[in-house]
C-alpha cells in the first residue's frame, strides 16, 4: 500500500493525499510536479526511474474499508534537495541509456 508522504522530498511542498501534485516514482520516492518537470528533468534521483502522477486514496468510506480513515497518510517527511547541478549530469546520463526518457 502507498505510503502518501506528505511533502516534495526536494522543496518540501505540502502534498496532501489528494494533491494532483504529487508524483511518485516505482519506489515512491515522493516529488512535486514542478520539481519533477523544473529539476529532476522526468528522473528520480534516487533510482533513475521515471515519475508518474500519485494515485488518491478515497476520503470517504464508499466500499469495504478501502479509505484514508483506515489507512491514512504518512507523516514521516523525507526532505532530502537535490544538487541540481549533479542532477543535470545524471539525468543527461539516463537518457542516453534510455532514449524514450527524453
Amino acid at each position: 500500500m502507498l505510503e502518501l508522504r506528505p511533502t516534495c522530498e526536494n522543496c518540501n511542498k505540502s502534498l496532501p493525499p489528494d494533491s494532483l501534485e504529487a508524483r511518485i516514482c516505482t519506489y515512491e520516492c515522493t516529488f512535486c510536479a514542478t520539481c519533477v518537470d523544473g529539476v529532476l528533468e522526468n528522473v528520480c534521483p534516487n533510482c533513475g526511474g521515471g515519475f508518474v502522477p500519485r494515485p488518491i486514496r478515497p476520503s470517504k468510506n464508499w466500499r469495504g474499508d478501502n479509505f484514508l480513515g483506515k489507512d491514512p497518510a504518512s507523516v514521516n517527511v523525507r526532505h532530502r534537495p537535490v544538487d541540481s547541478r549533479a542532477h543535470a549530469t545524471f539525468a543527461a546520463a539516463i537518457k542516453t541509456i534510455l532514449p524514450h526518457r527524453r
